[in-house]
């Protein structure tokens, strides 16, 4: 069982290795949404001039290029499958299938909000899988939200965070977007203690594993508003470097 995943996993690699080549090769011609400026904020005000909107990003040139990647692959492949599956599925369905998963990643929430010491939060998170997952029917429906214990959002990159580790360079990963050093490494111990902790290890089936993974991917890209090129904005990579240095501030601050 293990086997067929690891090839599963590898195929999915060799495949996304071949839409960065491809994504790389065939470039638009530039514009406003197609292509991101080329000159930053500070190269068009007075150097005297000190912008809080500048971000730490050493690697620009590299995450430019998989900005422009994250473009192609969000336009011509995952937005798509999006939309294919909000054909398929009733609103009803996809709310069920949304809390559902909202039910599952919980465990994320408790154990980052344990590790900060956060009790109450803890408590709630806690509380809200219980009841979800009875009352709600494994968490298809969500009474614990309108009782008042409402959905924590915490991950290891806040924990980090929250005892005072830095972010570090801005990256933008491939398909999943902005980010920086800290919150990558968080990410990375977020997706293994979930699959070595968590209900994947419960389970231990890895093509339900699998298939929860590619459904949840979906669904919390459907929720996703952002669209890539879509502000008219030349200085988009930018604005959307400082907006989201800011929003996870706030999230660790909170």
């Amino acid at each position: 069982m293990r086997t067929t995943y690891s090839i599963r996993i590898s195929a999915f690699i060799i495949i996304l290795g071949i839409l960065l080549l491809s994504g790389c090769s065939t470039l638009p011609k530039p514009g406003p949404y197609t292509e991101p400026a080329m000159r930053g904020y500070e190269e068009l005000v007075p150097q005297d001039k000190e912008l809080s909107a500048l971000v730490y990003d050493p690697l620009e040139g590299f995450n430019r290029g998989v900005y422009r990647f994250n473009y192609y692959f969000d336009k011509y492949l995952f937005l798509p499958v999006v939309r294919g599956y909000q054909f398929i599925m009733p609103d009803y369905a996809e709310d069920r299938v949304s809390n559902f998963i909202d039910n599952v990643l919980e465990f994320n929430n408790f154990t980052n909000s344990l590790l900060q010491l956060k009790f109450k939060r803890t408590g709630t998170t806690l509380a809200r899988f219980g009841l979800n997952t009875t009352i709600g029917v494994i968490g298809l429906w969500d009474p614990a939200t309108g009782w008042g214990l409402h959905r924590e959002g915490e991950d290891f990159g806040q924990t980090l965070g929250h005892y005072g580790v830095g972010h570090g360079p801005y990256i933008v990963l491939p398909i999943l977007g902005p980010s920086n050093l800290r919150d990558t490494v968080g990410f990375v111990g977020d997706t293994l203690a979930f699959r070595n902790l968590g209900p994947p290890a419960w389970v231990d089936d890895d093509d339900v594993t699998l298939a929860f993974t590619m459904v949840s991917s979906i669904d919390r890209r459907k929720r996703i508003p952002f669209r890539y090129y879509s502000s008219g904005s030349p200085f988009e990579y930018e604005q959307t470097r400082m907006l989201h240095t800011k929003k996870r501030e706030l999230e660790i601050a909170d």
